[in-house]
């Protein structure tokens, strides 16, 4: 039987990820699924999302709009034997924070002032303007004197419900849609995000840029480190002013005269982070650590590291087997390299205590081949048929599945066993990262 993490005596960890179906709480699942010490838990709207593809134990938790959300909340944590919590919604976030004291689980965050005024757009530049720049706010639509201009809500989040106005005649019509619309300079330069990890005690430990460079719906889908000094410049000044625990970044984008301008300041994980963990800056883990109150060092490896994001194939499915037959040339080996996706599906067969059969009509050596590979432990079973024998002769087992590169095997075993086949292409069906 498949392990389950939440028993094991190295847990320090049980960990709520709400809502884990953002981009935030997916990166925080990729952060610390394969840490020892933590045990996985994610919530969130009974909706359609990515959480339970990814997150072996999930919950459903209503919005925070919903008069139940919080009874059903300590419901989880009451169950789950929940011990930490980390946001991955801004609203969450605030809600969180400001019920601290009726959830029986601490939430890995900065303190409550922290969240409240960087939730807001309009305090956050009111807070700073005496000590960073800031984009200009106009009042009024009469008082803007320059086009374009750039509308966001005060309290909004990935981009949602920007847009950049280029006459008065848009700006009257787009003002009369919402009452909580910034009228904010339209800064047209470079952006970037500066993450950073910060101890209570210790201060600022981390601090480094990242240049967004292709964003869509507000997150960066390419971005590449790019450091100056005025950025940890301007992360010490936000933490002379506000009390940062933990995992936090800013976001800066560039005026016209290229003067690094503050467009927001976030106590939490980000997406894009990412980037930064696969240098060695686990923030997910390190917050966890702070809250926690363990000392901490930062490691980071001297690379040249670029991060491109797009969709992701996951799927559920209804596949029950026991057995694995699978063919070895062009399948597990193609083109002279191991099939790597099927050699991860067959450890995670092992890992499940699932059975595995060899079944191939290879021509060579095949001891000497599986050797050359290193495949000789993977299989509990290993059979090799003579070039016109037929595979579905050799299959025993009803719950069992086959993979093959070749149509006519497969086509012959479907027909005559009736049980599922997979050629290379489908085997990303079958793998399952909840662990």
């Amino acid at each position: 039987m498949q392990k389950d993490q939440t028993h094991s005596e190295n847990i320090r960890f049980r960990v709520l990820v709400v809502p884990s179906g953002t981009e935030i709480g997916l990166e925080i699942q990729r952060a610390l699924s394969c840490c020892k010490e933590v045990a996985l838990f994610s919530a969130g709207a009974d909706v359609s999302n990515h959480a339970p593809y990814v997150f072996q134990h999930h919950f459903d938790l209503p919005s925070i709009h919903d008069s139940a959300w919080l009874t059903r909340l300590n419901q989880i944590i009451a169950q789950a034997r929940i011990e930490y919590i980390l946001p991955a919604h801004d609203d969450l976030l605030v809600a969180l924070v400001q019920h601290a004291a009726a959830i029986p689980a601490y939430i890995v965050t900065s303190p409550l002032e922290t969240c409240t005024l960087t939730r807001s757009k309009k305090q956050t530049y009111q807070c700073f303007a005496d000590i960073l720049p800031t984009p200009r706010i106009y009042a009024h639509p009469s008082d803007v004197d320059v086009f374009p201009v750039f509308l966001k809500p005060d309290r909004g989040q990935g981009a949602q419900h920007t847009t950049l106005v280029h006459n008065r005649e848009e700006l009257d019509v787009v003002w009369r849609q919402r009452t909580d619309w910034l009228i904010l300079e339209y800064l047209p330069g470079s952006e970037y995000t500066i993450d950073c990890f910060a101890d209570r005690e210790r201060g600022l430990l981390f601090c480094r840029g990242r240049r967004r460079l292709r964003v869509r719906s507000g997150i960066a889908m390419a971005s590449r480190p790019e450091h100056q000094p005025i950025f940890t410049e301007y992360a010490q000044r936000i933490m002379a002013r506000l009390a940062l625990h933990g995992a936090w970044f800013f976001q800066l984008k560039q005026a016209a005269d290229e003067q690094f301008t503050l467009l927001e300041i976030a106590p939490r994980i980000a997406g894009t982070m990412a980037l930064h963990r696969v240098y060695g800056v686990n923030f997910a883990l390190l917050s966890l650590y702070e809250h926690a109150r363990i000392p901490v060092q930062v490691l980071s490896n001297d690379l040249e590291i670029t991060i491109d994001r797009a969709l992701t194939n996951r799927y559920q499915h209804n596949l029950k087997f026991n057995y694995v037959y699978v063919d070895l040339d062009d399948t597990l080996i193609i083109r002279g390299a191991i099939n790597t996706v099927l050699v991860r599906f067959l450890y995670q067969c092992i890992n499940q205590q699932k059975y595995l059969i060899l079944l191939t009509k290879h021509r060579g050596d095949l001891h000497q081949t599986l050797q050359h590979y290193r495949l000789r432990e993977l299989f509990d079973t290993i059979i090799q048929l003579p070039p016109d024998a037929e595979k579905a002769t050799m299959i025993q087992h009803k719950d069992a599945i086959f993979i093959d590169d070749s149509f006519r095997e497969r086509q012959h075993v479907h027909t005559q066993l009736g049980i599922p086949t997979f050629d290379c292409s489908m085997v990303e069906m079958l793998l399952d990262e909840r662990g």
